[in-house]
């Protein structure tokens, strides 16, 4: 079958799901990882067509994307930051709300033109991707990194691998942390903040398939990973340190009122490009 008719088969099939520009921009991605082709090849070549075997590896795919399996687990892999990284079941899919987060510390560290003998922390570092991105971009700095999955420690470090940075890997649970043992100059963390009651608002491929144990929170405690780290941050944080949160959107006043009551200064909440307050730094007094 020519592959032109294929990519018709294949939009109408999911656009009911996703609607036909998201079904055609996961025939595209499809198309680079297990073709190697691009959409411009396509045009220039219109009788290129699919082999047997190939069309079944694609009807393999076209199903999976019906259950609304998210197209990064398929492919197994998704960019963040301009990076490359392997993503499964282990661990969430890098949002672009977090590659803000990495942006403003990046703009900050550059700003202040500290990026020399850094010391920084990212807590529940999951694929890695803040860890792998803050090292790629500032290599003379130490880069930790910790999380309580194993799983999700060995996908990390395959993407530190992957991108040729150093990152120290930690295993360990921060909520029964006391102390983290050595100074940073910054922590951060994109801990769990999903409250139970938010969770219709979950789309169905995230709820069914991304790790439980990296989303949700209790509703009565929705910020449990906050306090804790904010706890950590007051006693492993440098005279100018910086402690970074992505943060729940509904939760932003609260967040400053947490911060605040734990005697942080120079509270700074930020708005991501849709205009959700998703992201808050805080400077220990």
């Amino acid at each position: 079958m020519k592959i032109k008719e294929y990519r018709i088969q294949f939009i109408e099939a999911l656009a009911s799901i996703y609607g036909e520009g998201e079904a055609e921009s996961f025939f595209y991605l499809i198309l680079e990882e297990k073709q190697q082709l691009k959409r411009i090849d396509l045009a220039l070549h219109p009788d290129l067509f699919f082999s047997e075997d190939e069309i079944t590896v694609w009807n393999s795919i076209l199903e999976q994307l019906k259950l609304e399996i998210p197209i990064q687990y398929l492919l197994g892999k998704t960019s963040f930051y301009g990076l490359d990284f392997e993503v499964n079941e282990n661990v969430l899919i890098p949002r672009p709300e977090t590659e803000e987060l990495v942006d403003w510390i990046v703009f900050n560290i550059r700003k202040s033109e500290r990026s020399k003998n850094l010391k920084i922390l990212d807590i529940g570092t999951g694929s890695g991707c803040i860890a792998i991105s803050l090292a790629k971009n500032f290599p003379n700095a130490q880069i930790f990194a910790i999380d309580v999955s194993e799983k999700a420690l060995s996908t990390a470090k395959k993407n530190a691998e992957r991108n040729e940075v150093e990152v120290a890997f930690i295993s360990q649970n921060i909520l029964e942390t006391l102390d983290l043992g050595q100074e940073f100059d910054i922590i951060v963390s994109n801990p769990p903040y999903v409250r139970n009651l938010e969770k219709e608002e979950i789309k169905k491929n995230v709820l069914d398939n991304e790790p439980h144990l990296a989303l949700f929170v209790e509703d009565d405690d929705a910020l449990i990973f906050y306090r804790k780290i904010a706890e950590l941050a007051q006693k492993n944080l440098s005279n100018s340190g910086q402690l970074y949160f992505e943060i729940n959107q509904y939760l932003g006043k609260e967040m400053i009122d947490l911060l605040e009551g734990m005697d942080f200064k120079n509270i700074e909440l930020r708005k991501d490009i849709y205009g959700n307050e998703r992201m808050v730094l805080g400077e220990p007094k």
